[in-house]
């Protein structure tokens, strides 16, 4: 990891610290996901939990246009939908920042240029962050068949991909679909803070 990725996950963690203080983390591991619907994605639509309900596992990604941590999982992302949705599972990532780089129009720009193969969503309100307990960007939560929270934390054990050693929702989604607990329900994720208003 070069100086400038050291400098920017370092200031990156301090704000996660600070911003997340006031999200209550109470959606625990065994426990059924928190239900939304009508939320915009950047394919103009409107998406709700319910509308996955074929899926055998869902990964919810709580992520943003302007990290660099959360840049740095996306075409992670892409290759994790192309890798799992033969196998049934949907991923699925949802911002909640309200800046101007974060905003809808942005999404569809990024959407684009990254060719997602997932939906992006949108939800100004927060309320989907807060009910998960989100943190940081990137911060992922693997729902069972039931919608029960599987796993939660890091997509894996490095920003830098080619670093990585654990891959905690691959394994944790190779668990599900075949009916058992993940070896590691919890990780504490890294990234940008989740900016959420008072």
């Amino acid at each position: 990891m070069t100086g400038t990725w050291k400098i920017a996950v370092l200031v990156t963690g301090v704000v996660a610290l600070l911003v997340s203080r006031g999200v209550a983390a109470s959606f625990k591991v065994g426990d059924e996901a928190p239900i939304w619907s009508g939320i915009p994605g950047t394919d103009d639509k409107k998406h709700g939990l319910a509308d996955y309900v074929e899926a055998k596992a869902v990964v919810l990604v709580f992520t943003c246009n302007h990290c660099p941590v959360a840049r740095a999982y996306e075409d992670r992302l892409v290759a994790l939908q192309k890798d799992f949705e033969p196998k049934g599972v949907q991923i699925i990532a949802v911002n909640v920042n309200k800046i101007p780089d974060d905003r809808l129009d942005k999404m569809k720009e990024r959407a684009e240029k990254k060719r997602f193969n997932f939906p992006y969503l949108y939800d100004e309100t927060q309320k989907m962050g807060r009910e998960y307990g989100a943190a940081v960007t990137p911060h992922a939560f693997v729902l069972d068949k039931q919608r029960k929270l599987a796993y939660v934390g890091q997509l894996d054990d490095s920003m830098d991909a080619k670093k990585v050693k654990k891959h905690y929702v691959r394994e944790a989604l190779d668990a599900v679909l075949a009916g058992k607990e993940p070896a590691k329900t919890n990780t504490k994720p890294f990234g940008c803070g989740i900016r959420y208003e008072e």
